[in-house]
């Protein structure tokens, strides 16, 4: 017994004494190793690998600023395969008042082997240009110069930002290997910072605590990881991100002048922090312009339920979105009242302003989008948002709008949306409420052709979808008709013609086109080989996953889709053997799936539908769905004989 304590003792003697030893921010001195290296140890496959990775986030005790330092070194195997680190982009903020964010210094090298020695070029200012994301950010780009299979790329940067109540959040999981990554925040002792940190993985090496550093006395947060394999990801899922290991840090309190100040640290905090600010509850509190702007046929409905629909549509018709997320206001709701246009704020603020006007309780849900990642709901900040859409409280139920999209409707809201939870601010409370698509989204291709005797087939197909898939056909046929209707050709490899796409009086989108088709036949003597579904059958199984399943499997919403093709065979002709049908479904019936195939006179009516009852599953359905899946793809891909008599 008194050896393995002796044994313990000494493991962990040693694992302090390697703790203290490691020494954060120090990056390792260029060696010809790097450039001699021929694939990576972590993962020979990878095309790129990061050597050092380098992120520091101090707060200037003398000046108040947060120094965001950023060192990187990038080993590159396969070029063509590394695109994401052939340049660099560095984003800087400002905001309304006039501060912003300064690049106050770069260096970048490209290192190769030329001869046995090394070849240093620098990136040359010549190589920067500037764009504009949006109102708010700017982004400084750097083209890497001479790159080759090999090579080592070498930067680093210093961004001075006023923003430090919020501190950008930090991946640790890259799609890329990492031989060493870490992470640093510095700040003075009287700001108080929370860490949010996430995932599987655990530092090699971490120092939590208070130090003098920069001439003053400070807390340090410093976490060290080595050898992580590149980031997994997987299909069906919203967000990948989600899953990766990460730090993001936020402002917890300030102690200045004896003063104590704290910041958002519960989901009250926020709704009283918003309640009174000038860009988000004033914005909806005061109604009378809202009330001023509204037509008579919307102020004279008495039915509840029917004006806050009206009221919608009026918003989303009238106004539009500018493709900017946020639930602050851009330009406040007098101002869009003149232009017409406005981000997400101003649109579902006025909204809301427009509902309270005619006595509908309304209130704001804060969202995190998709894009944006899951709400942390062990942490409550008000980082964790990027988006705001509006509540009707009726009666018992609450309403869901959002005049974002011209195409939505209420319950019935962008994908972008549908993240699980968001926050309901009431105007005397705050509750953190799930937010779950339950509306099914449906769709179904419909195909009547003929098959004439030379081979060739001829008809008509019909795509037709409702729910939040019209909503996302519409979007996408706005944002780009010819891409749209390129897709067709694409998808089915058909040469489609007189494609007419528009949306039905019930907000179903539809699609119609003809087709002639010389290919869709094999001629085998007598016989003529097709399948009954002709070019709509599946070609690949989608749940094709073969390590064990990690993540939720999403959807976005509950899903019925159907195929329905009935072809017209030619006179002469009789029908060796039709396909097998089958039917199959879980015990919950949560997943279904059926195939059918019948002679009706001369024609054959094929039917294949599935029906996915929820928007979301457990990663444990997973090999119900790849199993079901493989049913689709073994019924859809049997063929028919025509055999001329």
């Amino acid at each position: 017994m008194r050896k393995i304590l002796l044994v313990f003792c000494l493991c962990l003697m040693c694992q302090i004494f390697n703790a203290q030893k490691h020494e954060f921010l120090k990056m390792p001195k260029f060696s010809i190793d790097d450039l001699n290296k021929a694939k990576s140890a972590i993962d020979e496959k990878a095309p790129a690998e990061i050597l050092y990775r380098s992120i520091h986030y101090r707060v200037d005790p003398y000046n108040g600023q947060l120094i965001k330092k950023y060192a990187y070194r990038i080993k590159i195997y396969d070029k063509d395969k590394s695109e994401d680190w052939l340049n660099l982009d560095i984003h800087l903020q400002e905001n309304k008042s006039g501060s912003r964010e300064t690049l106050t210094s770069v260096k970048a090298n490209v290192y190769n082997l030329e001869e046995g020695k090394i070849a240093e070029t620098k990136v040359d200012k010549s190589s920067k240009f500037k764009s504009k994301e949006n109102k708010y950010v700017t982004i400084n780009k750097f083209a890497f110069p001479n790159i080759k299979n090999g090579s080592v790329i070498e930067y680093q940067y210093e961004v001075s930002s006023p923003f430090m109540y919020e501190l950008p959040i930090i991946y640790v999981e890259l799609d890329t290997p990492s031989i060493y990554t870490e992470y640093v925040l510095d700040s003075p002792t009287n700001m108080s910072y929370h860490i949010d940190f996430t995932g599987s993985l655990t530092p090699k090496h971490q120092k939590v605590g208070e130090d003098f550093l920069y001439g003053a006395d400070a807390k340090t947060y410093r976490f060290a990881f080595e050898n992580l394999k590149a980031f997994k990801s997987e299909k069906f899922v919203k967000n990948n991100d989600n899953y990766r290991t990460k730090i993001r840090a936020e402002l917890h309190s300030t102690f200045f002048n004896n003063g104590l100040k704290t910041y958002t640290s519960t989901w009250e905090d926020i709704r009283k922090t918003l309640w009174e600010h000038d860009e988000f509850g004033m914005q909806y509190k005061k109604d009378k312009l809202a009330k001023d702007m509204l037509p008579k046929s919307i102020l004279e409905e008495k039915d509840e339920l029917k004006k806050a629909n009206l009221i919608f549509d009026f918003v989303k018709t009238s106004y539009t979105w500018n493709n900017t997320t946020g639930f602050y206001t851009e330009n406040g709701i007098k101002e869009l009242a003149k232009t017409k246009t406005g981000n997400t704020g101003d649109l579902n603020l006025m909204l809301i302003n427009m509902l309270r006007s005619q006595g509908i309780k309304a209130y704001p849900i804060l969202i995190s989008t998709v894009k944006n990642g899951m709400v942390n709901l062990t942490f409550p900040n008000i980082g964790n948002f990027d988006y705001v859409i509006a509540a009707a409280e009726l009666g018992k139920n609450i309403y869901l709008f959002d005049a974002t999209s011209k195409q939505s409707k209420e319950g019935i809201l962008p994908g972008r949306v549908w993240n699980s939870n968001g926050l309901l601010l009431r105007d005397d409370k705050a509750e953190v409420i799930s937010l779950n698509n339950i509306k099914p989204s449906y769709s179904s291709h419909t195909t009547k052709a003929k098959i004439h005797d030379d081979g060739t087939v001829t008809g008509e197909y019909q795509d037709q979808d409702e729910g939040l898939l019209a909503l996302n056909a519409k979007e996408d046929f706005d944002e780009n008709p010819e891409k749209y209707t390129k897709q067709y050709k694409e998808n089915f490899s058909v040469d489609f013609s007189d494609i007419n796409s528009r949306v039905l009086d019930d907000g179903e989108f539809r699609s119609t086109m003809r087709f002639t088709s010389n290919n869709m036949i094999d001629n085998l003597g007598k016989r003529k080989i097709i399948n009954p579904l002709l070019f709509l059958h599946q070609t690949s199984n989608d749940f094709d996953q073969q390590e064990e399943r990690k993540y939720m499997i999403d959807f976005i919403s509950p899903i019925s889709k159907t195929k329905i093709v009935e072809i017209e065979i030619p006179e002469g002709y009789e029908i060796a053997e039709l396909p097998k049908s089958k039917k199959i479904i879980t015990d919950d019936k949560e997943i279904s799936y059926s195939y059918t195939v019948e002679r009706k006179g001369n024609k054959i009516l094929t039917i294949s539908e599935f029906q996915i009852a929820s928007a979301d599953y457990p990663k444990e359905y997973y090999p119900a769905f790849k199993q079901i899946w493989k049913v689709i793809s073994d019924s859809e891909n049997q063929v028919m004989s025509l055999i001329k008599k």
